[in-house]
Parts: structure tokens; C-alpha cells; sequence
């Protein structure tokens, strides 16, 4: 509804996983950096934690779009399954043939492709997304698919990101925990950078100068977020549909409060 009012392209405040909206904090560019030298320098395992709505999954995605074509990836979004069910994914997320039950045999399908892209100079990369929902006896299948290497190097790198329980579960999974060479936790956005965030957004969906969140309702809107980036959006989504019923340019705290109202549903 308020798309057109304000000009946009695009609505600014998708909660979709979209690279082109990546704002990158301090915070999320340690992590991609992390995750960037994790897998360039071949370090097997590498864990990136943050809470519900930090950002994981559209940073996840910027670094597939960062990647070149040498690298083979899986990204898995639901990894709560069987350690067979997880094999036949992972092959057929890499286009592999998955139709067998037999897990011996997918094991032996996925080591012959690890070998032959090695053989061609490519990488391979495993992403399991919401890892900390898998069981800790999946987590350990997992590590075991890090047994798969020559005596060069490693054949598959994994990737797990999760919300903090994940680091709780690998604590008590010592095998794989000391595998785990790199890792990053990603924190909330402080004060600035959630009016850097608002900004950036606004800008990306084609924003000219309007509307504008002004100084009060920004700090609204990152005190009822917290700093999460997911939460900013819900908010400030509901807040340009308060200024549009409004008919302003200039957001107030005032229409933060109303949007808060309505997304936790105590409009009056």
C-alpha cells in the first residue's frame, strides 16, 4: 500500500534472505570475512551462531553469490533428518543421482564426486542451515563426512550456522568441537548501525530522500528490535504503513509505537 506513496522500486523491508538488502555491520563483516578465509584456506568446519532473525541466512547467501565457479555447493535450509536422508539431500543438492536407500552406497557416491572434483581443482561446500535442531548423533554423522579427504587435503568443507543452542550441542560433541577451527557469533546491531540499516534499505529499494525515519523513531524502533535485524524490518515495515495512513514523510516514534500495537495486536 505504501509503496507507491513513497516511490519505491521494491517493498525495503522484506524479511526475505535477499543479498542485495545486506547491510554488512562490524559484526556481519567479521563473520563473512570468517567465512570467506574459512573456506578459501580449506579448514574443514566452521561455525556462524547468532539469534533468530541476526541475519544468518542472508549473509549464507551473500557468500554463495561471493563464491566463484570452482566451488560445488549444498546448502541444506532443514537439516532435522536421518543421517540417510541428510546423504541423499546433500547428493541431490549437488545434482547427484539419490535414489537409493542404501547408505554405504550413497557414502561411495558422494566420495567419488568429492574425487573428482579435487582432481579438477574444484571445492566442495557443505552448508547446514538451523543446524542447532539436528540431533547430536546426526551432528557426529556429520563429522565423520569430514573422514572424507586424500592425503593432501580435505574433500568437503562444512559449514554450520545456527542460533546459540548450537554452540551448547557442539560443546558437549568434543570430536567435532576440535574440528571446528573457525567460528564467529554474530551480535545485534547497536543504535547507529540500525539507523545505517534503515538507511541502506530505504536506499536499495529506490528511495529519493522520502520518507525519512526521523532521530526518535529511529531509536524506537532499535529499542523494540533489540538490534535484530529481522525484528527492524516487522518494524519498520508497520511504520511506513503508519506514516502512509498518516500521510507523512517524516516518521515519528509515534507511528513506531503504532506499529508496535499492531504487530504484537493490541490495536485499539
Amino acid at each position: 500500500m505504501y509503496q507507491d506513496y513513497y516511490g519505491f522500486c521494491e517493498p525495503p523491508f522484506n524479511i526475505t534472505p535477499d543479498p542485495r538488502f545486506l547491510f554488512f555491520s562490524h559484526h556481519h563483516r567479521e563473520a563473512f570475512n570468517h567465512l570467506l578465509f574459512g573456506i578459501r584456506e580449506r579448514k574443514g568446519f566452521i561455525q556462524i551462531t547468532g539469534e533468530i532473525g541476526a541475519g544468518k541466512t542472508t549473509l549464507c547467501r551473500a557468500l554463495l553469490d561471493q563464491l566463484g565457479p570452482e566451488y560445488r555447493t549444498a546448502l541444506v535450509l532443514n537439516p532435522k533428518m536421518t543421517s540417510t536422508q541428510l546423504i541423499r539431500t546433500i547428493l541431490g543438492e549437488l545434482g547427484l543421482d539419490n535414489r537409493v536407500n542404501d547408505r554405504v552406497a550413497l557414502l561411495e557416491r558422494l566420495n567419488g564426486f568429492l574425487l573428482e572434483r579435487a582432481s579438477a581443482g574444484e571445492e566442495v561446500l557443505l552448508i547446514l542451515d538451523d543446524a542447532q535442531a539436528m540431533e547430536p548423533e546426526l551432528l557426529e554423522q556429520v563429522r565423520l563426512l569430514s573422514n572424507l579427504e586424500t592425503n593432501e587435503r580435505k574433500l568437503l568443507q562444512i559449514v554450520l550456522i545456527g542460533q546459540p543452542e548450537l554452540r551448547q550441542t557442539l560443546d558437549r560433541i568434543e570430536q567435532l568441537r576440535q574440528r571446528i577451527t573457525v567460528r564467529y557469533h554474530l551480535r545485534p546491531l547497536s543504535l547507529q548501525e540500525t539507523a545505517y540499516y534503515i538507511h541502506h534499505r530505504l536506499q536499495v529499494a529506490g528511495a529519493d530522500g522520502r520518507p525519512v525515519f526521523g532521530r526518535w523513531a529511529i531509536r524506537a524502533v532499535h529499542w523494540h528490535a533489540r538490534g535484530v535485524p529481522r525484528l527492524i524490518n516487522a518494524i519498520s515495515d508497520k511504520t511506513l504503513l503508519a506514516g502512509y495512513v498518516g500521510q507523512t514523510d517524516r516518521l515519528r516514534w509515534k507511528h513506531v509505537r503504532l506499529a508496535v500495537r499492531e504487530l504484537e495486536g493490541n490495536i485499539r
